[in-house]
């Protein structure tokens, strides 16, 4: 079979730059796409940097306020409350973990309770489930589970300020297969947040008093009957469209196109080792990673040729898209630089029980990255290509 050209056709309403209007206000435009998922994987970077708990708290503060400030009416634009939900979830996951599998108490630690002991053969020494639980372990799992929460939502916040659909029409023709695939899966939450939504709707239209536990099963049925008709709707317009055709690139150029992307991986990989490990080569950090860049994009190029792709009047990239990138950018890396700060003040310890000081400088860093509230333009519309 040959390759099908594929043409991502929407309706007339385009997004255009936002030129202020005759009050000085900009016009309402959607924002790139990648800018928002640069913004919250940078603001990620950063939070993986510290487990002070005062600045992840300030974390979640500048991610709720962008959301306020630049969500769209979209249906997933409704589900950053789940991602919540996720969070906290996970958080008391770990405090759980860390109270059963105990690992013993100082005469200086702040004792809380002692649950049941269960003793363990001498081969798994090291473990200890049961026992004395302080203050101290319990607060230090709480923060290590927060830095992870704080992490998750960032990935709720590029999901629920960008449209999934318009980013997968700015990825590079090689990675189309693997960008369908991609923007399927985190399709799925979205969806299945709008679907929750609209099961509980029908429940109070019909009346429905039960609560709790008796209520699942009326939600979750419908749910995974509506997730069910969607992928079979999904899968007969992806074989309609030719997707999953054999395509025209000849087995040589596969070959090179996967040997070029190997190689830049693992350039790529070891040139990130090298950077987070002071006592590695010089060789192995920087140039690494640049070789490992240019053959990565050497391979995406290579590739790009067997798909024949074309755009009707893509997304800019203007101002406002650098603007709130290089927030997320400028924040993740002055927080990895340590300059005007003690880096001790990132990672407090409870060991004794102190109360975390605030450090300013990784404060104005984590409030330059909210400046993305402002700095992007206000949302337009939700066209219903888009929505449905």
């Amino acid at each position: 079979m040959t390759a099908v050209a594929r043409t991502t056709v929407e309706p007339a309403a385009a997004p255009s730059a936002p030129r202020p209007d005759r009050g000085g206000r900009r016009l309402p435009r959607a924002l790139h796409p990648v800018a928002w998922w640069v913004w919250a994987l940078a603001l990620a970077t950063a939070v993986s940097r510290t487990n002070n708990p005062l600045l992840l708290f300030l974390v979640l503060a500048v991610l709720g306020y962008v959301i306020t400030a630049r969500r769209t009416e979209a249906p997933w634009a409704r589900g950053f409350a789940y991602y919540l939900y996720l969070a906290l979830t996970v958080v008391a996951i770990r405090v759980v973990f860390r109270a059963v599998f105990a690992t013993g108490i100082t005469p200086r630690d702040h004792f809380l309770f002692s649950l049941p002991h269960v003793p363990t053969p001498d081969w798994y020494a090291g473990i200890r489930i049961g026992g004395p639980v302080s203050l101290e372990a319990l607060l230090s799992s709480a923060t290590d589970g927060l830095r992870l929460a704080c992490m998750l939502c960032c990935v709720g916040a590029a999901n629920t300020l960008a449209n999934p659909k318009r980013a997968l029409r700015v990825l590079p023709g090689a990675l189309y297969e693997l960008g369908v695939a991609v923007t399927v899966a985190i399709s799925v939450a979205p969806q299945l947040v709008q679907s929750v939504q609209r099961v509980a709707r029908a429940r109070k239209l019909r009346a429905g008093r039960a609560q709790g536990m008796r209520a699942l099963r009326g939600i979750v049925v419908p749910v995974l009957e509506d997730a069910l008709e969607r992928s079979l709707r999904l899968a007969a317009a992806m074989d309609s469209r030719g997707y999953g055709r054999a395509g025209s690139a000849t087995r040589r150029s596969r070959r090179a196109t996967g040997a070029l992307m190997l190689l830049g991986m693992c350039g790529l990989c070891t040139g990130a080792y090298g950077l987070l490990d002071a006592t590695a080569p010089a060789f192995l950090g920087i140039p690494a990673m640049t070789v490992g860049a240019v053959l990565c994009v050497a391979g995406l190029r290579l590739g790009g040729r067997r798909v024949t792709r074309t755009t009707y009047r893509p997304d800019p990239w203007r101002l406002p898209e650098w603007a709130v990138a290089g927030s997320g950018v400028l924040s993740a890396v002055l927080l990895f630089t340590d300059l005007g700060y003690d880096p001790a003040q990132l990672n407090p310890t409870f060991y004794p029980l102190t109360w975390p000081g605030l450090p300013l400088v990784p404060t104005a860093v984590i409030l330059l990255a909210g400046t993305a509230g402002f700095l992007a333009p206000p949302p337009g519309p939700v066209r219903k290509a888009d929505a449905s």
